[in-house]
């Protein structure tokens, strides 16, 4: 990895790190290069803008599964496991959900990334593609509101669930969203 690579590396991370501890607004430039140990002018000379920053920051892949040959009673359940199991492996997804709630820049973020990665999903199993915006909305709610909950708010009803019992009791909402005629 070249020097370069590493520095921005770093300011990354920093930066997550940042943006996570202070929020959007109260994170600076200055802080996110005090943190990675660079001058704040290399920070802009790498991402030009606070703006720009956080979205390098954030970005995500949420490595959805392709659900197609998938039995269609199973389909919710997978979605499910395999979103809690995103949250869990990264502090990405939590960072965006705990500044999206305050911040409309993080927000756009949030909803950008559901929007263009989970919408195609959607839409591959859906057999009334004009729906499919709708139906991923309404999956999104009850991921994002799932999320919030259990490791934002960390409400102890859902903390003590095991994941599978997270998953046997958020599924079948899911399900209904893939599948009701709205």
């Amino acid at each position: 990895m070249s020097r370069a690579a590493r520095t921005k590396a770093a300011i990354l991370s920093a930066a997550r790190e940042r943006f996570a501890a202070d929020g959007y607004r109260r994170a600076t430039i200055r802080s996110v290069a005090g943190a990675a140990g660079v001058d704040p002018a290399l920070v802009m000379r790498y991402f030009g803008s606070k703006e720009r920053l956080f979205a390098a920051a954030c970005e995500l892949d949420l490595r959805l599964p392709d659900l197609r040959g998938t039995p269609r009673d199973e389909i919710a359940a997978a979605l499910v496991r395999h979103f809690l199991e995103r949250w869990e492996s990264g502090e990405t997804l939590q960072l965006l959900l705990r500044t999206g709630v305050t911040n409309p820049v993080a927000a756009d973020r949030l909803r950008s990334i559901f929007a263009a990665q989970l919408l195609p999903v959607v839409t591959a199993l859906s057999q009334d593609p004009a729906r499919a915006p709708m139906r991923a909305g309404l999956v999104s709610t009850q991921m994002l509101g799932t999320a919030l909950c259990l490791y934002v708010l960390r409400l102890p009803p859902l903390t003590a669930m095991t994941r599978e019992q997270v998953v046997e009791a958020i599924a079948p909402a899911i399900h209904r969203f893939l599948d009701l005629e709205l």
